[in-house]
């Protein structure tokens, strides 16, 4: 039979250790419309068609409805409800206490909710603000560092594992939207670029004000100047925590002093400070989603000649079309959808390409059980296999007429390890067998991972 030996707790040992994975994102993977994936879940009514948009969108490192596709991240937006957006923007409350808002902005009670379900993941407390940089719920002064408008990316578990390492993560950000128009106009707005052509405005229209003459549609146009590389360099040295973990400040790497929002290194969620990161005054103007039942037209116009008619179907609304001026923030922000705010976040902000959009290391804690099965010289120099013996059981390694001077001897290649009841819990099998006899003391080493 075979033979048993009891395992003492001297003889176990536990220990912890830490694997790291680099994630690499690239921009065709967060632009890309079939790797991005909507769910429309919000619809709204009365007026116009109404309006379908997702709470968030889903990254995939491929196309999502292939079997083998991977959600990489989320990705959704958030108002700050006690925020100077929140506030300009309502109209009042109902009688149930409820923010009331006008028909031309879409999802604002939506944008709150979301903000206000991460801050009680995050923060502990629904009714908290975050801050870049972080300075912690109770904190007075973080007053001027509240994050008014949150873009939210929620790394999945896949990718994020047990938490994200300090200092590795980084990001490719555009910080100004497509910028077309001509160079006067924008200097006088704060923006610089490289002068377009072309503007919209209603028919009959003199004109926008001459701070937005020249400019054209850029809401979904690919960004192509101002790029920002944003990381947490520098966490390290100032270690925060807080209800949600780990936490640390996201700040722009040409400029470490500028900080445009935190991480949540346990969660593996990404707080980013939407008016820090883009030129929030830069001129908007697109085609959006919103509540409207009439179809309208604008007559495109460049350099003050007439151009074409430019037709605003049912169901959509020209932001900044008509001679009034429109900007990021919050213009933008307030009237746009999630989804299209979303969408133009990931197709115009992140760019198209094979450039990184999103890098960091992960960390997956490995958890492990050290077991030494110690093996003294005169233990396990005999076999329970049949073989082991002839038919006169004789022990069949040692010649015939030297059992006086020969020792048996094994080669053992498996080590079982059971319970106290002799049930088979776990086998452990040896890179190659181990030559076990009298004269020697063998100590194999179990590792148990997980």
């Amino acid at each position: 039979m075979a033979t048993f030996k009891e395992i003492s707790a001297a003889d176990i040992k536990t220990s912890r250790s830490a694997l790291n994975q680099l994630v690499d994102i690239i921009q065709e993977d967060v632009s890309g419309s079939i790797t991005r994936k909507s769910y429309e879940v919000f619809v709204t009514g009365g007026v116009g068609p109404g309006v379908t948009s997702s709470l968030f969108q889903t990254v995939y490192d491929q196309d999502f409805t292939l079997q083998s596709a991977n959600a990489i991240f989320d990705m959704s937006v958030g108002l700050n409800p006690k925020g100077d957006i929140i506030t300009n923007a309502s109209t009042g409350e109902d009688s149930s206490g409820k923010k009331l808002f006008p028909s031309s902005s879409l999802m604002m009670r939506e944008k709150m909710y979301v903000y206000k379900q991460f801050a009680q993941t995050l923060l502990g407390d629904a009714d908290a603000v975050f801050t870049a940089p972080f300075t912690g719920t109770d904190d007075a002064s973080a007053s001027d560092n509240e994050i008014e408008c949150a873009m939210f990316i929620g790394f999945k578990r896949l990718f994020a594992r047990d938490k994200i390492k300090r200092e590795t993560f980084a990001m490719r950000f555009y910080q100004s939207a497509s910028i077309s128009g001509n160079s006067e106009a924008y200097a006088s707005s704060g923006v610089t670029g490289a002068p377009g052509s072309g503007y919209y405005g209603s028919a009959g229209e003199t004109g926008m004000p001459s701070a937005w003459d020249g400019i054209s549609d850029n809401i979904f146009t690919t960004s192509t100047g101002s790029v920002a590389i944003y990381t947490d360099i520098g966490s390290s040295t100032s270690k925060r925590a807080t209800f949600g973990g780990e936490v640390g400040n996201i700040v722009n790497s040409y400029n470490t002093d500028e900080t445009v929002g935190i991480l949540f290194y346990d969660a593996g969620v990404a707080v980013l400070d939407i008016n820090k990161m883009w030129q929030g005054d830069q001129p908007c103007m697109g085609v959006i989603d919103g509540m409207n039942n009439n179809e309208h037209e604008f007559i495109g116009v460049t350099g003050g000649a007439s151009g074409a008619i430019v037709t605003v179907p049912c169901g959509k609304v020209g932001l900044g079309y008509g001679g009034t001026a429109a900007t990021f923030y919050p213009d933008f922000l307030v009237n746009a959808s999630t989804d299209d705010i979303v969408d133009h976040l990931a197709s115009a902000r992140f760019q198209s390409g094979t450039l990184t959009a999103m890098t960091f290391q992960n960390i997956t804690n490995i958890n492990s059980t050290l077991i030494f099965c110690r093996a003294t010289a005169d233990e396990f120099n005999y076999s329970s296999n049949p073989t082991y013996v002839d038919n006169s059981d004789r022990v069949v390694v040692i010649d015939e007429g030297q059992e006086d001077t020969q020792r048996s001897f094994t080669f053992p290649t498996t080590v079982g390890l059971y319970d106290a009841n002799d049930n088979l819990l776990a086998v452990a099998k040896m890179s190659r067998p181990i030559e076990k006899n009298d004269e020697k003391d063998v100590t194999v080493r179990v590792r148990l991972d997980f």
